[in-house]
């Protein structure tokens, strides 16, 4: 009977751990996916948001405010770090997440420099310095949390961030050949580039309830090991040893 007790609370805390895993990766994934679809359309935005008589530098600028987000990454990292040590991980994860939202959400429904002229272009780059501001501090604390949470294995746990990373890679690489091969470049221009960006919105709900149920994981996964340990101690010295 013990070792079946020990059996299911194994399993138990195996799958409470992938269920983390997946949360987390997941919302990572889509955190980078956001940085990533961006410079995929570069070329694209760079039309709708940085028009300039000579076509080479209106990409050029458009890929210098897609560098302008990782500058913002690691004070983002410092920043939303410090304030997941005072106030707790999840409240760290939940705050990048809703960051990183709204910088989605004001890149989807951003009127063109055509529409609102050099507003336009300002608006992009607060847009770009808060999502990497939040891509900085969702990785540094997810990261944190998942290592955290199994010191025994942290560095299997904490591979998964850079997985979930490819993972947005491809995603959001599909988006720039499915949207490119199936639309025209007039209409791509006109509305279809924000279609990945609108995708990324999901990073909202996804994000902040795995947040909110990774507390709740991490406990069970706690309580799970100790009954584990008390039962393989109390199976080789009897009941009452732990």
């Amino acid at each position: 009977m013990s070792t079946n007790t020990t059996a299911a609370t194994a399993m138990h805390g195996t799958a409470a751990a992938m269920r983390l895993i997946v949360a987390s990766s997941v919302g990572n994934a889509l955190e980078f996916y956001e940085i990533l679809v961006y410079g995929y359309f570069a070329v694209t935005i760079s039309k709708v948001f940085f028009p300039a008589a000579d076509e080479a530098v209106s990409i050029l600028v458009t890929l210098g405010t897609f560098g302008i987000s990782f500058l913002a990454r690691p004070v983002g990292a410092i920043f939303l770090g410090a304030y997941g040590d005072r106030k707790g991980r999840k409240q760290a994860l939940t705050l990048s997440i809703l960051l990183m939202t709204i910088g989605t959400g004001l890149m989807t429904i951003m009127p063109s420099y055509g529409s609102i002229g050099l507003l336009a272009p300002i608006l992009v780059i607060a847009a770009r310095l808060l999502q990497g501001f939040s891509v900085g501090g969702e990785f540094a604390s997810s990261t944190a949390f998942l290592v955290e949470h199994r010191p025994d294995r942290a560095g299997f746990f904490a591979s998964w961030q850079w997985s979930s990373q490819g993972l947005a890679a491809l995603v959001a690489t599909g988006f720039g050949v499915l949207l490119t091969t199936s639309m025209s470049a007039d209409t791509l221009q006109a509305w279809g580039w924000r279609i990945p960006f609108a995708f990324g919105l999901l990073i909202g709900p996804v994000g902040i309830t795995s947040a909110a149920s990774s507390a709740k994981r991490r406990n069970s996964f706690k309580a799970a090991r100790r009954v584990r340990r008390f039962v393989i101690c109390s199976s080789a010295n009897g009941i009452g040893c732990c």
